[in-house]
C-alpha cells in the first residue's frame, strides 16, 4: 500500500465504533434507544433528548446529495494532483448527513439529489475512509 499523505481523521473514545465498522466496510451511526433518531457526529449524548442510552447500528450505506463544493485551489499540497476534487454532503436515508467525497462521478455530473450508496476507501491499514458512489 502506498503512503497516504492526507490528513487522516483523530479517532477518539467515541468515534472509534464509527472508524471500527468503517475498517470491516460498514456504515454505523449512533442510535437512541430512548427517542429512536441517529446522530453524527458521533458523541456522548443523544443530541435530540439527552439520554445516554444508545447503541451503535448498522445504517442502509444509501443516502442522497444534499450540498456540494468543487475545489479548484490547492490548500495543502498533498491534495495538489486531485484539484479539481469535490468534498459533498450526503443525507443519510436514517437522517443524518455526512461530510465525504463522491466518486465514479465527474464533479460537472454532480446534482442535487442524487442518490448516492457508501463505498470504502481503505486509505492505511487502520483506517477507511467512507466515500460515496452514484447509483446506477
Amino acid at each position: 500500500m502506498p503512503e497516504y499523505t492526507k490528513p487522516l481523521p483523530v479517532i477518539t473514545e467515541n468515534s472509534r465504533p464509527f472508524w471500527d465498522a468503517a475498517r470491516r466496510h460498514e456504515l454505523s451511526l449512533q442510535r437512541c434507544n430512548s427517542c429512536g433518531k441517529y446522530w453524527y457526529p458521533s458523541g456522548p449524548v443523544c443530541p435530540f433528548c439527552w439520554s445516554r442510552d444508545y447503541e451503535w447500528a448498522k445504517l442502509s450505506g444509501r443516502g442522497k446529495v444534499s450540498s456540494w463544493v468543487v475545489f479548484h485551489q490547492r490548500y495543502l499540497e498533498s491534495f495538489s494532483e486531485d484539484i479539481p476534487y469535490n468534498v459533498a454532503q450526503v443525507e443519510l436515508e436514517e437522517g443524518p448527513r455526512i461530510t465525504t467525497n463522491l466518486v465514479g462521478v465527474k464533479n460537472e455530473d454532480i446534482t442535487m439529489d442524487m442518490l448516492v450508496h457508501v463505498v470504502f476507501d481503505d486509505v492505511t491499514p487502520d483506517v477507511t475512509l467512507p466515500k460515496f458512489r452514484p447509483d446506477m
